[in-house]
């Protein structure tokens, strides 16, 4: 464990776990002193189910065991789909999350009700796996990754007269969300690993829904290698291309650099 985290008012803090097919982590958050992380990311075995790495994870992750003020759990999947909140009904949850995505086997459909986007996010989880995670935290608030994200860039988009296109970058996926003024134009996650296939989504999506190049921003984060290089390219094609600083935020964390977390894990802070 970490010297210079204090552990010892852990019932005070607060733990986000996140689930990726990429890898998992856990931060520890704690509000006390100068916003301060405790970060640790964990590898996955490919060749292992979701439930049976989460099953070894929660066994070998120190810190996991101790109490917490809050517990949450974050799923990062493609399988979600946004659902506008006045036409959200709790019985129509499966009917409305397998209209927009294959059915599959062995998955719990879950919903997170974001009051600042008025949106509902319909997401799943592997059964087993969410049956592990409650058992061990019976309290904890299951997440989509995106919920988060968008709860914040909602309210980031209000900020000047334009449009924004945000985007979130991971090892085999994109994350795309695009917001006028507040309100959500698109959510969508693209599976991607190079330059050219992240460019080509986002450049295309920005021509479909018709922004301007010279006064629409477009703003960037994520923990990849690529993300330097992809600013560049996309500066040829748009003139507000920024990343997304979260010192912004956060006052800088003693033990885990802020940089270090991952952004729907600090966003669901800022949105709490």
């Amino acid at each position: 464990m970490s010297e210079t985290f204090d552990f010892s008012q852990s019932a005070q803090y607060t733990l986000s776990i996140r689930l990726s097919t990429d890898g998992f982590s856990f931060s520890i958050y704690n509000p006390l002193h100068g916003s301060d992380f405790f970060f640790r990311s964990y590898p996955v075995n490919t060749q292992r189910s979701m439930a049976a790495n989460v099953k070894a994870f929660l066994a070998e992750a120190e810190g996991l065991d101790l109490p917490y003020r809050q517990t949450n759990i974050l799923v990062h999947s493609a399988r979600y789909t946004p659902v506008p909140l006045e036409l959200f009904e709790d019985e129509q949850m499966e009917t409305l999350f397998y209209q927009n995505l294959p059915r599959q086997n062995n998955e719990i459909v879950l919903c997170n009700v974001l009051g600042k986007s008025n949106l509902v996010i319909l997401f799943s989880i592997d059964k087993l796996t969410h049956l592990f995670l409650s058992e061990h935290f019976p309290k904890a608030r299951f997440f989509s990754s995106v919920s988060p994200q968008l709860e914040s860039l909602a309210v980031k988009s209000q900020r000047g007269n334009n449009r924004k296109l945000y985007t979130h970058l991971h090892p085999d996926s994109t994350d795309v969300f695009c917001f006028e003024r507040g309100r959500l134009l698109l959510a969508n996650t693209y599976a991607t690993t190079t330059t050219d296939d992240r460019s080509y989504y986002l450049l295309n999506v920005w021509k479909q829904l018709g922004y301007d190049a010279e006064n629409d921003e477009l703003q960037l984060t994520g923990r990849i290698g690529q993300r330097d290089e992809l600013t560049t390219l996309l500066k040829k094609y748009i003139r507000k291309v920024f990343i997304i600083q979260p010192q912004a935020d956060f006052n800088e964390s003693a033990s885990s650099p802020i940089e270090d977390i991952p952004f729907d894990i600090q966003s669901l802070v800022t949105c709490e």
